[in-house]
């Protein structure tokens, strides 16, 4: 059996680039050269606690759920695809028969097989294998990084549709990472009226204002300022503090509404009841996305978001632990890291 190179997380900020086999597919799985992969928050929670609620990594993992692949299956042809054809690739895979599956939910699949999430390695590796139908071509212009953010702004994409945002209704965006960064210019996209950004750290402020927010700043006294202390219709939570929460409660209207997408260290979150109740304020838990990808795509091919701007760093394969030490330690003004295997 070949063996391909992979970045394989230990644990708590121990990953090593090492030797492992080849993937073999199997059934409908197709052979996938990677090209590109995003550095997700997610990953961070793995690489700085070893895990997300009950998903904990127990063994040596792969991770790495954003990203772009070339089609190189012998069978690329009979399946429909030329060969080389640069796809992203869903890293999803819901059983398709249970209660949520069914109701059009597969976000909420209780037998989600999740690439990168234990037990199930990501594509941090030089290949991977893919069942087709998550497999998504994407036009000519796009590049691997592009390919590969088109899951991130998946994600901001399935917020949106649960913020059910009205046009010209205020939003706030709480964090201003990769995500915030797409939710701000998807929420503009959606016809958002005034649009704000709320970040401590000024280089991703900065960032925000120059994707689109019509005011930035390090914290919420600048929202009840901007609004005259009404709060915004809508906020986008996106940090992984677990006070988060309960700025977004602080920060909306009365009757308003919250979309929670980051998640918090420590896997707990604070919130004060009495807050939530006189403000009658309804909370809506993004959980990963649905079926977003053709929109995420025509979302780019219009003009509507910018990717590029996002993806700040770039590493090969074998400097893996420096990428996600940068993005860890946010240094260097890093938004978002690539890997390139």
């Amino acid at each position: 059996m070949t063996d391909m190179r992979a970045a394989l997380l230990h644990g708590v900020r121990d990953m090593r680039c090492s030797e492992v086999p080849m993937p073999e597919p199997r059934g409908d799985e197709l052979l996938l050269r990677v090209r590109s992969v995003g550095v997700c928050g997610s990953d961070l929670h793995y690489y700085l606690e070893s895990g997300i609620g009950s998903d904990q990594i127990r063994e040596p993992m792969v991770l790495g759920h954003e990203f772009a692949a070339e089609v190189v299956d012998a069978r690329a042809e009979e399946c429909g695809f030329a060969p080389g054809t640069l796809v992203a690739v869903d890293p999803q895979l819901s059983c398709g028969v249970c209660e949520w599956c069914q109701d059009g939910h597969p976000n909420l699949c209780p037998q989600v097989r999740f690439t990168g999430a234990p037990p199930h390695h990501g594509a941090m590796s030089e290949y991977f294998a893919a069942p087709r139908h998550l497999l998504h071509p994407v036009p000519a212009g796009f590049d691997a990084d592009d390919t590969a953010m088109l899951e991130p702004l998946g994600i901001a994409i399935h917020a949106l549709d649960l913020a059910r945002l009205k046009p010209l209704e205020s939003v706030a965006v709480l964090g201003a990472g990769p995500i915030g960064l797409l939710l701000l210019q998807v929420a503009r996209a959606s016809g958002a009226g005034d649009l704000y950004a709320i970040d401590p750290l000024a280089y991703r402020a900065q960032a925000a204002r120059a994707l689109g927010a019509d005011a930035v700043a390090g914290n919420l006294d600048a929202i009840k300022e901007w609004t005259g202390g009404r709060g915004v219709d809508v906020v986008l939570e996106a940090t992984n503090a677990p006070i988060g929460p309960q700025h977004a409660a602080e920060a909306v209207r009365i009757g308003g509404r919250v979309v929670l997408v980051g998640i918090p260290e420590g896997d707990e979150f604070n919130l004060k009841a009495s807050i939530v109740r006189r403000k009658g304020l309804s909370f809506k838990m993004s959980r990963r996305m649905r079926h977003v990808y053709p929109r995420a795509i025509q979302m780019v091919e219009r003009g509507l978001v910018q990717l590029k701007p996002i993806v700040t760093h770039s590493f090969p394969l074998e400097r893996a632990a420096e990428a996600f030490a940068l993005q860890a330690d946010y240094r260097d003004g890093v938004l978002k890291s690539m890997i390139h295997p």
